[in-house]
């Protein structure tokens, strides 16, 4: 039977390991998106117990950790987590595509999804919108990404 685009398959992640690497910057947002993962991989039968969570000082950091847990051969999936707010200088350019290259570099060399919810806004209110506010948590969208594609990766 093929299934609709538009409708997620029943999510189980029962048995499956994750990697969950979180900024520390912009903590007030990190914080509510790294809720938002957690539970959402929870819901879906992820057990606490299978869930590494790691701290970095930033975006920039982020790739690096989740290449050493990829390598590692312990996680089926990967979430990178962080906020990137629009300033004054180019530095957020920098940082966003550094750190979005990166956690697509590890998902490519790896075969281990990345969950990207790593929040790239132009002020701070559309960051708060975006980390449980008007526009859900992308926390969660993103561990439910990751936990779709490894079921999938487990299927081929």
């Amino acid at each position: 039977m093929k299934q609709s685009a538009a409708v997620p398959p029943d999510l189980d992640g029962a048995g499956l390991r994750f990697g969950l690497v979180a900024a520390r910057f912009n903590a007030s947002v990190t914080e509510r998106l790294v809720d938002g993962a957690r539970r959402a991989l929870e819901i879906h039968g992820v057990a606490n117990s299978d869930v590494t969570q790691l701290w970095v000082p930033g975006a920039f950091e982020v790739p690096v950790v989740l290449e050493r847990l990829a390598r590692s051969g312990r996680v089926d999936g990967l979430v990178a987590i962080a906020c990137i707010v629009r300033g004054e200088t180019p530095h957020f350019d920098i940082v966003a595509q550094a750190c979005a290259a990166g956690c697509e570099a590890v998902a490519r060399r790896h075969g281990v999804p990345v969950g990207l919810g790593v929040l790239t806004t132009d002020d701070w209110q559309q960051a708060e919108a975006r980390a449980g506010g008007i526009h859900g948590n992308k926390g969660e969208d993103a561990a439910l990404a990751a936990l779709e594609t490894a079921l999938v990766l487990r299927e081929l």
